[in-house]
């Protein structure tokens, strides 16, 4: 079995970037990927189409080409992973559904996903993620549903709104629970990355060119229907999310994408043992140093799982990942110092506008008030708001392990991964505070990063 210089976990941009650089610097380089194509979900693409829709495409072309200087494992879900001393000083073994590939260096680019929170009618065939849809327009050229509403919050919503409509949708309405004046607060990070603000005009145009209503402070509160969706409630809410009293209308709808930003795959990470931080979205993140190393020697990261901040971001992370992966190694750096330096200066430009956004699209504190008892929270244990409440008020839970233990909440196919953040918030406002690092860690930390078969397991995969 042979020992690669530089296993890379995810095929996305920041993934993409690392592999580059690396290969570039001579290492011998491993990419695995759970995706049957690469590209992840910000260039998820059919099989037959080209780059039409896709920022950034003539980037993926480039990086994409490097592939055939790599080891590439497309359908490669990688489930474990573990310190390995017979790849060497720091080496890990990278398991995955059908092998095992060690390597001397590990670099974490698995990128994130939806961060939702729960309303009544959440649960309702016809309401997906925002992501969800934009995965099915862009992977299978798919529009979801007939007359669509894009809610939550964050700039995200643009770009799925805008393909949305330009794909034959009807989108009724796009609701931003925050208010995007806030920018003006942020003006030196924004006027720091010019091509942002020309990219939100874009999507702009082309939402005022399909008559998109664009509703600020607003969220949707409910959604109805018996066996699909019919309808939701949208409502003006205030800064920290609260409902104004009498600004309750319904609109009428079959689709509805949701998503208020993501949240960061961080558990392979966290299984090695890496240090986490909370960061100023309320994610939990990889804690990593100027050269993108975690505090696991030998274990890199790039990308959404040291934060979130776009495309821009991950891409200058992923290329310094692989720089410092191959300097580790003894190789020169794949570019001359000047590169570098601007790399560097790139990367504390985009994290100020990264921050920015946070400041600026928080997840409303308030968003539990929209919940009534009977509205599910872990829909994988069918795990209501009344029983986690009932738990921290009445059976002594205190925190948001003491509520899983207590209530099956995170304990099912998701293994928290789409109730945890929920969770933990409920669990912090009971307690009177903000979600703290440890509230998250809970549903972070899982032994088996992907669902395994008992034959995977026998074989010693």
């Amino acid at each position: 079995m042979s020992t690669y210089d530089v296993v890379v976990v995810g095929a996305g941009p920041a993934g993409l970037a690392a592999a580059a650089a690396a290969a570039q610097a001579g290492c011998r380089v491993a990419v695995l990927d759970a995706a049957a194509r690469p590209g992840g979900q910000f260039w998820r693409h059919r099989s037959d189409a080209g780059g039409d829709g896709h920022h950034h495409w003539s980037t993926f072309v480039r990086l994409r080409a490097h592939l055939h200087r790599v080891t590439y494992r497309a359908d490669s879900a990688v489930w474990f992973v573990e310190a390995d001393a017979t790849a060497g000083e720091s080496g890990v073994a990278v398991h995955t559904n059908s092998e095992v590939v060690r390597g001397r260096r590990l670099v974490i680019a698995t990128g994130a996903y939806d961060r939702v929170v729960p309303f009544p009618g959440w649960d309702l065939p016809g309401v997906v993620t925002a992501g969800g849809a934009q995965a099915l327009l862009k992977g299978q050229d798919v529009v979801f549903a007939r007359r669509i509403v894009v809610a939550g919050t964050g700039p995200f919503l643009l770009p799925v709104a805008a393909g949305l409509a330009a794909a034959g949708g009807s989108v009724v309405g796009v609701c931003e629970a925050n208010d995007p004046i806030g920018y003006a607060r942020q003006l030196p990070a924004v006027l720091g990355v010019p091509g942002k603000i020309a990219e939100a005009g874009r999507y702009g145009w082309r939402m005022l060119r399909h008559r998109v209503p664009y509703r600020r402070r607003t969220a949707v509160v409910a959604a109805h229907g018996t066996d699909r969706l019919a309808a939701v409630t949208v409502a003006s809410v205030a800064a920290d999310g609260s409902v104004l009293p009498g600004t309750a209308v319904e609109l009428v709808c079959d689709g509805l994408a949701v998503g208020f930003g993501f949240t960061p795959q961080i558990d392979l990470g966290v299984t090695l043992g890496c240090a986490t931080r909370l960061d100023s979205d309320g994610s939990l993140v990889l804690t990593v140093d100027e050269a993108q190393a975690t505090s696991v020697p030998g274990v890199y990261a790039a990308g959404e799982v040291v934060g979130v901040g776009g495309v821009g971001l991950a891409l200058v992370e992923g290329e310094l990942a692989g720089g410092a992966v191959a300097l580790s190694l003894g190789r020169p750096l794949p570019w001359p110092r000047g590169r570098h330096d601007r790399l560097l200066r790139s990367r504390r430009r985009l994290r100020r506008f990264a921050a920015a956004i946070h400041a600026v699209h928080p997840v409303p504190s308030a968003w539990p008030a929209w919940c009534d008892d009977d509205t599910l929270v872990c829909r994988c244990e069918e795990v209501p708001v009344g029983a986690v409440r009932h738990a921290l008020r009445e059976l002594g839970a205190g925190d948001a392990r003491g509520v899983k233990l207590l209530t099956r909440a995170g304990m099912g196919w998701c293994q928290g991964r789409v109730c945890g953040y929920a969770t933990a918030c409920l669990t912090a406002r009971e307690a009177g505070r903000a979600p703290t690092r440890a509230d998250l860690a809970g549903s972070a930390s899982r032994p088996l990063a992907q669902p395994v078969t008992l034959g995977d397991l026998a074989a010693g995969r």
